[in-house]
This record gives structure tokens, sequence and C-alpha cells, in this order.
């Protein structure tokens, strides 16, 4: 772990001229402060003053002065800057201006659920599967509706043209301190997914943040668009964030059921039904969009039904095939388009409950989800998703353990802020509307 002065020693040897200090809000949008190499050591030790009254969710205008506490262990050359005055940035923490944790910011509602997970002995491993599209841009560099190729899973050069894109940002990604484990055309055209090798939870949120950056940057360095939109082309499949989780304690696996066991451990069991417990509620911050929700349609590859199962990939919880040591749960719901922070804080702090009140899973389900009928859904005792934001909205209202994991400031903003969202979205008159109504009506 580097120090203060190693951080300083480091900028003043290697060129560093720039230094961007990053944050998320409350809707997950990554931010960022510039400040020069001479102002580094104020930062560490004071902080930098921010107007955090023009950042959604953060404060009044009254009280608008913030400082960004740099943690040190973010530190990382952006490396498609000049090598000539480099470019660096820390991931900062937000604080009031007297010094105080401000408890609107997003990693320190992670960092809250790290700790007391940390009292309890466990660690939270998460692995995401972040999916994306490209799209091209116009003459003037702006996106367009119109994908990069017309390649659909696992598919090649020349049908895949996203392939030397990708291969940019694994670069990238990996002088930024990542390990890809696998990167591969998706099925949708256009849609593409890269995966980075598991982390304890707020790594991984910080590296989330940091590869929907790089993703963004290198595609427009290569004429295009990418997107975390959840579902930006009708009847194709949409992209999710796949959650692969496990907890560990003193090293050891915890969700492992020992013995070359193909099932998984009770503790996996009764995290998992945490989980299955609260995702109605966690879903309005796991799925933020009013798009998000056009994502969770039967058929492609989108869960609708809270259900679990051994490998069998329609319910919402899954686990893959169980390895040992590698056992682990993947909650299939969360889009890229979510914060982190809040999203993993919320399924640690499910699955958390789920321990500490021993919740029991129900049975698994091992038929395609996606082709039950009301009918079979009732007679299985087998919810939805909520089917839309305003649902979602509901359903997080209804859930006080969401509250209580996310504060009175981010949960009453937060929730003002989607509400607000699907207000705009339900005045609005959609070209659906037109090509249906305008001659028949």
């Amino acid at each position: 772990m580097a120090s203060k002065n190693d951080i300083l020693k480091f900028i003043e040897q290697n060129d560093v001229k720039f230094v961007r200090l990053q944050f998320t809000d409350i809707l997950g949008r990554l931010k960022n402060i510039a400040i020069t190499e001479r102002q580094v050591e104020r930062a560490l030790e004071e902080g930098i003053i921010f107007d955090a009254s023009a950042i959604a969710g953060f404060s009044e205008v009254e009280s608008s002065d913030m400082l960004l506490l740099p943690d040190i262990n973010t530190f990382t050359i952006i490396p498609w800057r000049p090598q000539h005055g480099k470019v660096a940035r820390f991931i900062c923490d937000i604080k009031n201006y007297d010094g105080t944790q401000f408890i609107g910011d997003p990693r320190y509602v992670l960092k809250k659920s790290v700790e007391k997970a940390e009292k309890l002995g466990y660690t939270f491993n998460v692995g995401p599967e972040c999916e994306f599209f490209l799209f091209h841009t116009d003459s003037e560099g702006r996106p367009t509706a119109k994908t990069h190729d017309y390649a659909s899973y696992c598919d090649l050069a020349p049908m895949d043209l996203g392939e030397n894109c990708r291969r940019e940002i694994c670069m990238v990604l990996e002088e930024m301190g990542f390990e890809i484990e696998a990167l591969h055309h998706e099925n949708a055209a256009g849609q593409h997914e890269i995966d980075f090798k598991y982390s304890d939870v707020l790594t991984a949120a910080d590296r989330i943040m940091t590869f929907r950056m790089v993703v963004k940057t290198i595609a427009q360095r290569n004429g295009l668009h990418a997107t975390f939109m959840p579902k930006p082309i009708f009847n194709a499949f949409g992209s999710g964030m796949h959650i692969n989780m496990s907890l560990s304690k003193e090293g050891k696996n915890l969700f492992n059921a020992g013995n070359g066991s193909m099932d998984i451990s009770d503790v996996a069991k009764m995290f998992g039904a945490g989980i299955l417990n609260h995702i109605n509620g966690i879903t309005a911050v796991a799925n933020p969009l009013v798009n998000s929700y056009k994502r969770f349609v039967p058929g492609f590859e989108a869960p609708v039904h809270i259900a679990w199962s051994h490998m069998n990939r329609s319910p919402l919880l899954r686990v893959p095939a169980p390895k040992g040591e590698a056992t682990r749960l993947e909650l299939r719901s969360p889009d890229s388009s979510c914060n982190p922070y809040l999203t993993l804080a919320l399924v640690l702090e499910a699955g958390l409950d789920g321990l500490q009140k021993e919740m029991q899973i129900p049975l698994p389900v091992d038929i395609n989800t996606y082709s039950l009928t009301a009918e079979k859904e009732k007679e299985l005792g087998i919810q939805r998703l909520p089917s839309n934001l305003l649902l979602a909205i509901e359903e997080m209202k209804k859930d006080p353990y969401i509250k209580e994991v996310l504060g009175e400031h981010i949960y009453s903003k937060y929730i003002a802020a989607k509400e607000a969202e699907w207000a705009a979205y339900n005045n609005y008159v959609h070209q659906w509307e037109i090509d249906n109504y305008l001659t028949a009506f």
C-alpha cells in the first residue's frame, strides 16, 4: 500500500502535471475536478473544496462547500493522456467542510456496509460482468442508433467489428491495474462484454466506475459511441451487469459446500435468501432507468422472476457450476447504468440480513422460467420483478431495510429524482403512440 510520500515522490519523478479527483453522484454518474501537481499535497492533507450544490442529490446552495479527500489506494496514471505532462487520478471520499463525513456520499454507504461485514468477520468478493453497446457516430461525433456491426454471440472478425476497440480497452484497463479474464462479442448486434477478475466489493465498485470511463473514452477515440443504456434496441438483447459474488472468512470461501459437492453451503443459501427477500426493494437502485425495465422481457436472457437455480440462466439468482473455492452466486438483474456503490451495498446487506435471520431459501426452479404461465407462477409461488420504474419505486418504499442501508439523505433524494424521471417519461408523447393512434382515432 502506497503512502502519501510515495505518491508525491512518484508524481515528481514521473512528470505528472495534472491529477483528476473523481467521485460519483447518487445517480451513478462519474464526476471530477482536476488540480495541478502542486496542489496534490494539500489535497491529500486537507481536501479540495467543491460546490456540492451542483451535484445531483448532494446538498443545497446554503451549505454547498464540501471537500474531496483522495483515497491514495486508487491513484493511477490515465494511460491515454499525453506522456509528457502525464495525467493521474484519485477516487475521492466526500467530507463536509468541517471534515466530518458527508452522509450523502455513495462510496461512504458501501464502506459502511463493508465495515459491518468485517465486524462479522466477512469479506464480500464481487466479479461483475459488464455489457455495453458500440454505435456509429455522425459527422459531428454525435451518437447514432446504428450499431457498429451485426455480429452475434462470440462471433469473430470480420463479423465482429468491435474486436480492435475491445482489445484497446483491455490494454488500457490492464495498464490501470485490472486483470482481464475474458472478452467477447455478446448476443445483440454491436454488443460486447469484458470481464475482469473479482475483488473485494469496494475495489469492485471503484473498478466498475473506472471501467465505464475507459470504455466510453476508448470508443470515442475509435470514432464510436459506447453506451451502458440497458436496452437501446427494440426486440434485441439488453445489457446487464451480472454480479458474481461470494463471502469469505479467514481466506476461505463460505459458499463452498466442500468435499467436491455440486451444491452450495447453507451460508450461501441464507445469503441468497436475503437477496431474494429484498430484491423488489433493491430493484429501483439496481435498475435505475425507465429504460431498464425494457430489458426485463422473457426470452432475452434477463430475469423476470424472483427465483434461483443451479446453472439454469433464466431465474434471477443462479449458481454457476460450483467449483470449490470458486463457488459463487450470480445475481442477473442489475444493469450497468446503476450506481455500483449503492447497488452493491444493498446486495451485501440483504445477504447479511439473510444470514443474521437464518432465512430459508425456497426450492430451486430448474425449468425455463421465461415460459411460465400466470397459473404456473401461482402454483409455484413465484413472483415477478417490478415491471417498470414506478412499481420499483413503490417496492423500494415498502422495504424499510433499503432506507436503513442508504440512509435518509440518499434514500429521500434518490426517490425524488426517480419519481421526477418517471413523471417526465409519462408525460412525454412517444413515437409508438403517434404510429398507433394518430390515424386510428
